[in-house]
């Protein structure tokens, strides 16, 4: 089975998800009593559903897989028919996950494509397929991450087929009704208490939990975040629409105007490859700093 047929056997089951925790959420009587959550749920819905319809273009505009090249040049080849061939590509598939995951939050171009997801100011089944579409370079750039599992010997479909089993296992993460589970679980597996840490942009939360489906990573390299003081979910600096359009765009085009304003080379690689939040003019300041300070 393909990825992309696996999605689409998925898409009913998160329909009915999403419908449950809807009725869960309407009876909750602490609920907000606004419309701002339902229209942010109708912004990750239809960002979700314009994303499936431009997802053709893909295989033109973006032909080339790292992944693939990686695979036809490795000497290594290992057999799909052997079972630990497939914990050994989902243990590493996840490894690469992690990885790929951590960029995002720390390159902008990156970024430019993972706040899409990040832009909700709620955290639901809904804010699961609040994806980014149409981004091709990134996803270019990022889809390298996952070239160790190919040059490890690892195929290529079966790389592909366990990132969407990866995507899969993130869908019912996205939700507040669920609290804790057992310990072991949350010490090795991502969960919903160790996501909500992920979406929050408090300080304390900024940055952390990376994990796609096991949590360990973030514990080994120093990402790992416990909840300390309640979540406030979304960006920074939150963008104010539910377009799905400027949500998608938004950072895009903000990039794209800083690159335009930049002063120097310095200043436009920066913004391009520095992390969110990077400015020329901070730059410039530290470096001053750093030269007026004695020896």
């Amino acid at each position: 089975m393909a990825p992309v047929e696996l999605l689409g056997y998925a898409v009913p089951a998160f329909a009915l998800l999403m419908l449950v925790e809807w009725i869960a959420y309407r009876r909750d009587p602490d609920r907000p009593d606004n419309g701002g959550a339902a229209r942010d749920t109708a912004s990750n819905v239809a960002t979700f559903f314009l994303g499936r319809l431009v997802k053709p273009l893909m295989q033109y505009i973006l032909p080339f897989s790292a992944v693939v090249a990686a695979a036809a040049i490795t000497p290594l080849h290992l057999s799909a028919k052997s079972w630990w061939v497939w914990v050994l590509g989902l243990v590493v598939t996840d490894f690469c996950y992690y990885w790929a995951h951590r960029a995002d939050h720390r390159v902008r171009l990156l970024w430019t494509a993972h706040s899409v997801h990040h832009s909700s100011e709620y955290f639901n089944f809904t804010t699961a397929i609040r994806l980014p579409w149409l981004h091709p370079v990134a996803n270019l750039i990022r889809g390298m991450a996952w070239v160790p599992a190919a040059l490890i010997g690892i195929p290529p479909w079966m790389i592909f087929l366990l990132q969407s089993i990866g995507l899969l296992y993130q869908f019912p993460i996205h939700t507040q009704k669920i609290a804790t589970l057992w310990r072991p679980i949350e010490f090795v597996f991502n969960t919903p208490a160790h996501h909500r840490i992920h979406h929050g942009s408090n300080k304390p939360y900024i940055d952390k939990n990376y994990g796609g489906i096991f949590i360990i990573w973030d514990r080994i390299f120093g990402s790992f975040a416990a909840e300390s003081e309640p979540i406030r979910y979304g960006l920074t600096k939150n963008i104010g629409t539910d377009n799905p359009l400027r949500v998608n765009y938004h950072e895009l085009g903000a990039l794209l105007r800083d690159v335009r304003e930049a002063k120097t080379w310095r200043g436009r690689f920066g913004y391009v490859f520095g992390p969110p939040g990077w400015s020329e003019q901070s730059a410039e300041t530290d470096t001053a700093a750093k030269v007026s300070v004695p020896a």
